[in-house]
């Protein structure tokens, strides 16, 4: 939520805390944590009594195309006119939704237009400690649409395992155990995030054994639907997270053969998508 204020220009603490309602110390620890991870930095405005703005940083700016792709599959699943950034404006003057093309081609790309492979910085990451699943607030009815609608992409993308779970399912893992040993999660988390995922509607369980029973999660059209944020997210953590050695994996686009190198236009104009061509309401 506080990234997302961000790109509408909001810098002030207070002015974070008014919108979204945040207790003081809670802001106060995630907007320490974004800075630690390098996404905002603090500048001082004031000197009498000394009070700071939060901008985004490069690093932080780069996550714009994500906060689209959040807008974008919300928008095709959850339309609602009174949401701002529902009726986003492009530069050519006109609403939009935002478009995931191969830069090499131009071609628009989906899950089946893929294929993964192992990058040079492949291997496991060290567990992280387990944290409990925060419960969904998406139908308390104090809710405004447009705070619901930042609930439903937290409920999704909310921690790491649900993200993870998410990732694996366009890899093409269906089964309960072939899920635990490609994210090397606790069976407990993985069912709760399972779970989770089919009560919202992104995976959906079917049976395909009787005798012992036996489910697999497959993706729904609104679970696929969330590949170009995927994509989004996994192009971000290569330029900033990947390290010397290099993206984990690499994602080939079957049309033209090449790497994918994603980028955003606008299904209006066909021109590309950026923060000052970006035009809220």
């Amino acid at each position: 939520m506080i990234l997302h204020l961000a790109f509408k220009r909001v810098r002030r603490f207070d002015d974070f805390r008014a919108r979204i309602g945040i207790a003081r110390s809670l802001l106060t620890d995630r907007l320490r944590r974004m800075e630690a991870a390098g996404v905002i930095r603090r500048e001082r405005y004031q000197d009498r009594p000394p009070r700071d703005e939060y901008r985004l940083t490069e690093m932080g700016l780069d996550l714009f195309g994500a906060s689209l792709m959040i807008i974008r599959w919300e928008k095709r699943w959850f339309p609602d006119d009174r949401v701002d950034v529902h009726k986003l404006r492009h530069s050519c003057g006109k609403v939009f939704l935002p478009e995931l093309r191969c830069r090499t081609c131009g071609e628009e790309v989906t899950a089946r237009d893929v294929i993964s492979e192992d990058g040079p910085g492949a291997g496991f990451e060290p567990p992280q400690r387990a944290r409990a699943q925060r419960r969904s607030i998406i139908e308390r009815g104090d809710l405004d649409p447009h705070q619901r609608m930042l609930e439903r992409a937290i409920d999704v993308l909310g921690d790491r395992w649900t993200a993870q779970t998410i990732a694996s399912a366009f890899m093409g893992i269906r089964r309960f155990s072939a899920f635990e040993a490609d994210l090397g999660v606790a069976p407990n988390i993985l069912a709760d995030r399972l779970a989770r995922l089919v009560e919202l509607g992104v995976l959906e369980r079917k049976q395909y054994q009787e005798k012992p029973e036996r489910f697999e999660y497959r993706l729904t059209p609104e679970g696929l639907d969330l590949f170009p944020l995927i994509v989004e997210l996994i192009r971000w953590g290569d330029r900033w997270l990947a390290g010397d050695a290099g993206p984990p994996q690499v994602i080939r686009h079957r049309t033209c053969g090449g790497q994918l190198v994603p980028m955003i236009t606008c299904n209006q104009c066909g021109e590309a998508v950026g923060p000052r061509s970006t035009i809220i309401g």
